[in-house]
């Protein structure tokens, strides 16, 4: 069959009441994205003249969210899907056809969408889905093999009920033919609405044949409308995801307990345990173990580098043979170099860490800019804010730092300077030199402490 120009139109201007939301319901997200970001980028590899997306309740939330170049149409009633397409003809050329999409059905993929366009030709396509308990859904009306109306659940005699096979939403239609039918519409049904389903009877009246396709999956045309099925397809795709993962040769100790939100580049002998969440563009060399319970998000992370539990790293970046946990977290603009331990309830922020330099207790390191092979003794933190502005501190390489030091910003400490333990250090410590900032320790004679009275 020929393959006509195409156009795409997303409804999207539903409020989602049984959401129980503020937020408008294709933002709601499915693997770290809004339903309707991943419906808009599955559209875009279609290779579309245009894709049109119809909104409405929330626009102004939708508008700020979503990140693609379309035709933004606003439909300011939600009198039905035939009204919003209508909405969308005048962005849509007279001639090649038009698949309609919904923002709501995040898991629709390309492959599903070529097979129906191929098999609508320049005609119409309908992906319908058959179901065990399809109450609640428009039912697929043929007349031997041949489709030739959609009835609503609402709509519907006892023998339409009866029907299994259902109709998915997802339709191509024909541009030539839109205007008249959008325009022949009635809203006399049980829900007052304009059914884009009723252009199947108007297809059939114009001698236009309807090609039906069933979906090879019920969740590739699962709708949501509340916040049960969303999680039932967050399921699905996190399934689906550890799936590929394993197949690619990541360990994942426990493939349900996995979450992927976002993209994961990896390497070759990756182990991750159970509970990791992975989110945004996250990049793991080869032999990286992941403990569980980790959050790692925007992040790179160097080949043989171990990540104890419970660790969080967020837009930062680790060398190779990092020992990073448990407890540890690196804030956004943390770059280790190789052969750095980052240990239990150590922060590091804005900071690049030198080659071989351990940090491994109860330590803040921000704003700063640390040589290789220093050792951070426990308690130490990098005071770098004064209340107004951030300062920076600089410590050099093969430095020894007490335990229960603050490096009071912005100061600099040389190359192989040593800090006593509980030192407050405010000034420059030079290369090589010893620095003690604490008061000397007095004991009071015949001091007495105070006691409660007994009872």
């Amino acid at each position: 069959m020929s393959q006509s120009p195409l156009n795409i139109v997303i409804l999207a201007a539903g409020k989602g009441t049984r959401m129980y939301s503020k937020m408008p319901k294709v933002l709601h997200e499915i693997g770290g994205e809004p339903m309707v970001q991943r419906v808009i980028d599955t559209a875009a590899r279609l290779n579309p003249q245009n894709i049109c997306v119809v909104i409405g309740h929330g626009k102004e939330q939708v508008l700020a969210k979503v990140k693609r170049d379309v035709v933004w149409i606003e439909q300011t009633e939600q009198l039905g899907t035939g009204h919003a397409v209508k909405m969308a003809l005048p962005h849509l050329p007279a001639e090649g056809r038009t698949l309609v999409l919904y923002g709501d059905v995040p898991l629709t993929d390309t492959a599903t969408l070529q097979a129906l366009l191929e098999a609508a030709g320049d005609e119409v396509g309908l992906l319908t889905d058959v179901l065990d308990n399809p109450t609640g859904y428009g039912r697929i009306i043929r007349e031997g093999e041949k489709v030739v109306a959609i009835v609503e659940e609402k709509d519907a005699n006892a023998a339409q009920k009866a029907v299994k096979e259902t109709n998915t939403g997802i339709l191509v239609l024909p541009n030539a033919k839109l205007e008249s039918w959008l325009g022949s519409l009635s809203s006399n049904n049980a829900q007052g609405e304009y059914y884009l389903t009723d252009l199947i009877a108007l297809a059939n009246s114009d001698g236009i044949a309807v090609h039906p396709v069933q979906v090879r999956a019920s969740h590739l045309a699962a709708g949501v409308n509340n916040k049960v099925q969303l999680a039932e397809l967050e399921r699905i795709f996190q399934t689906e995801q550890a799936q590929e993962l394993l197949k690619a040769g990541v360990t994942l100790r426990d493939p349900a307990r996995f979450d992927l939100r976002g993209r994961l580049k990896h390497g070759q002998d990756v182990v991750i345990d159970a509970n990791v969440v992975i989110e945004g563009e996250v990049e793991i060399g080869d032999d990286v173990e992941i403990g569980a319970n980790c959050v790692i998000k925007n992040a790179k992370i160097g080949a043989g580098t171990k990540i104890a539990p419970f660790s969080h790293l967020e837009d930062c970046e680790t060398g190779a043979n990092n020992a990073i946990g448990p407890y540890a977290r690196l804030r956004p603009g943390a770059k280790l170099a190789d052969d750095v331990h980052i240990g239990n309830f150590v922060e590091v922020k804005n900071a690049s860490i030198g080659q071989g330099t351990k940090a491994n207790h109860l330590t803040y390191i921000g704003d700063a800019m640390v040589g290789s092979k220093t050792n951070f003794g426990a308690g130490t933190i990098t005071a770098n804010y004064d209340g107004v502005n951030k300062h920076q501190t600089v410590i050099g390489d093969e430095v020894r730092i007490g335990s229960n030091c603050v490096l009071v910003a912005p100061v600099k400490l040389g190359n192989r300077a040593t800090t006593g333990a509980g030192s407050a250090i405010t000034k420059n410590v030079e290369d090589g030199k010893l620095a003690l900032a604490r008061a000397r320790q007095t004991v009071i004679e015949g001091w007495v402490r105070p006691e409660k009275p007994k009872k």
